[in-house]
């Protein structure tokens, strides 16, 4: 009898807490705690919330994500789905267009919020869409020169981690500026609740 492979959502199952304590920890805050950063030469939040969603849809469009075409046409019109990550033209067409973006977000708060919960909806979409055996499924990508294969796999860790990576950094920049973020903080956005034993059972 044949088996269905599971979907990426189970596998991947609480980066959507991740998401969720990121939005609850930066969504409240204020222009100036947006803008604040620790030393000149340092990221502020809102940088990093751009940074975040820009280098979402840079990797997850390379691949062709589920949704990330239509996100990239907002920001590049002639995105489409004929994007070839190993075309060295397409590649740095849409690197400019992708750092256009994180330079636009860096300067509007808000709209950094809304592009940060729309790379969601296209990360979340992913994780329903596909499945475990389409993890091995490669693209090619151009790099100093050189052409590598690359599994979508290692994109979605890259991502994964990129978001933990980022998130820790808010969440100190938060700190500094004495503002509790308890969810992002300290449960580092792990809030996928455990199974609670009745005792009585």
């Amino acid at each position: 009898m044949p088996t269905t492979s599971p979907s990426l959502k189970s596998i991947y199952e609480g980066w959507d807490s991740h998401q969720q304590a990121l939005m609850h920890a930066i969504t409240p805050l204020l222009p100036e705690q947006l803008a604040w950063r620790p030393a000149p030469n340092q990221s502020s939040v809102y940088e990093l919330i751009g940074h975040i969603a820009g280098s979402r849809l840079w990797w997850f469009y390379k691949m062709h994500a589920p949704g990330s075409t239509a996100l990239a046409r907002q920001i590049a019109p002639w995105a489409d789905e004929t994007f070839d990550a190993a075309d060295s033209n397409d590649l740095s067409r849409w690197l400019a267009a992708n750092i256009q973006l994180e330079e636009s977000l860096a300067k509007t708060p808000s709209e950094s919020i809304t592009w940060l919960e729309s790379t969601w909806q296209m990360i979340d979409l992913t994780l329903n869409t596909w499945t475990v055996e389409d993890l091995a499924q490669t693209y090619q990508h151009i790099r100093e020169n050189n052409m590598y294969t690359v599994t979508r796999q290692w994109t979605i860790w890259r991502i994964l981690s990129h978001d933990l990576h980022h998130g820790g950094q808010i969440a100190l920049i938060l700190g500094l500026q004495g503002i509790t973020v308890p969810e992002l903080g300290d449960r580092g956005g792990h809030l996928t609740p455990w199974t609670l034993i009745d005792p009585q059972a």
